[in-house]
């Protein structure tokens, strides 16, 4: 049989843009190239994904989707644009636009479950939804199913969507037609690199997690550096992005979830100072924020707003 008579993307659009996705593509699954292992070994040797140790574990997995599910033969990766023109003032705590609304791994899971179901009944097979959490190369992924490709910055570009995107990961053990791989790639002016306030992002496309923002105001538990200027940043950091060409144009996203709830946006800074872990676990119910927890939240406030 061909590929012209598997079923590709196109039989996955009605369903795709019933659940919002912004993009959707088929890559046919495989081990992946050595000389993305390698750059990722030798990345994870350098330290440069701080303390995540999580980020250096199932290397064999990260290497084959199969590990994750047996007889795979299709990886479908979709994009959702979470996307909302916000300027927050300067004296104002400032977020990472991605967790203002709902916690985004409840609401992709649910989606690609449903896409998954989807598949399934009309085509059989097996399928694991993969978001975020499980050990795969979703970015590579992507550009291979044509979804988009890595900025400097490491983020996934989708062409007329921009960057502010989740990516979600569908196996299925169902032969599906594969896309052409995304050939496009960073335009190369650097605006990542040199507006980067920790200086964290590399020419050749790497970031070394030790210096960037979102990383040090989420996933580290020490203490932050005493000369270390958050400019206000309490959770997050969406610099990269915001001075990023390709999302001038960007589209507001039209999934509800994920537009800001007022109870964030609204905090002060004494407010954060202030608030309690009844008003934290309220507050950020279903939310990214939890993931700081309320005393990596108080110290960044704190580093914030020190004499």
């Amino acid at each position: 049989m061909s590929f012209n008579q598997y079923p590709c993307s196109d039989d996955l659009r009605p369903i795709a843009q019933e659940l919002q996705i912004s993009a959707i593509g088929i890559a046919s699954a495989g081990s992946i190239p050595s000389s993305v292992s390698s750059a990722y070994a030798k990345w994870i040797d350098a330290n440069k994904h701080g303390e995540m140790a999580y980020m250096a574990k199932y290397e064999n997995v990260r290497r084959n989707p199969q590990e994750l599910l047996p007889g795979t033969q299709s990886v479908i990766v979709a994009a959702f644009n979470y996307h909302t023109p916000l300027k927050f003032p300067d004296n104002h705590p400032q977020w990472a636009s991605y967790a203002l609304g709902d916690d985004y791994h409840d609401v992709v899971r649910n989606r690609l479950s449903q896409l998954a179901s989807f598949i399934q009944e009309k085509w059989g097979g097996e399928t694991r939804v993969c978001v975020d959490t499980a050990p795969i190369f979703e970015r590579y992924w992507a550009q291979q199913a044509g979804v988009g490709f890595m900025g400097r910055n490491t983020m996934l570009i989708v062409p007329n969507v921009g960057s502010y995107v989740f990516i979600g990961v569908v196996l299925s053990t169902v032969k599906f037609q594969p896309n052409e791989p995304c050939s496009l790639d960073c335009i190369g002016c650097n605006a990542c690199i040199r507006h980067c306030p920790g200086k964290a992002i590399s020419l050749n496309g790497t970031i070394d997690a030790r210096r960037c923002h979102s990383y040090l105001t989420i996933e580290y538990r020490g203490e932050l550096p005493e000369r270390l200027n958050l400019n206000g940043k309490v959770y997050g950091c969406d610099v990269c992005q915001n001075v990023c060409p390709h999302n001038l144009n960007a589209p507001t996203t039209q999934i509800a979830e994920f537009l800001p709830r007022k109870e964030i946006l609204d905090l002060t800074h004494d407010d954060i100072n202030a608030m309690t872990q009844e008003e934290f676990s309220r507050i950020f119910s279903r939310s990214a924020i939890k993931r700081t927890k309320l005393t990596g939240l108080h110290r960044n406030n704190h580093h914030c707003t020190k004499k």
